[in-house]
């Protein structure tokens, strides 16, 4: 389990690397991943310092910290 969550952490950081900061929705469209993996995978990202939650009203987007 953990290595497919450090899997889908390497793919939602490479993603909101190359395309700026994003919703979970955009990061599902552009991994292909389940919201399941990406949830975990951004707090994986998180806890290592790795992304920071930017958040504009009701929006809330996932950048590289």
């Amino acid at each position: 389990m953990d290595v497919e969550i450090g899997f889908a952490a390497g793919d939602v950081y490479h993603f909101i690397e190359a395309n700026g900061p994003s919703s979970v929705t955009q990061i599902r469209k552009g991994t292909g991943r389940d919201n399941a993996a990406i949830c975990q995978a951004i707090g994986w990202l998180a806890r290592e310092d790795k992304v920071v939650r930017l958040q504009k009203g009701k929006t809330v987007r996932w950048g590289i910290a």
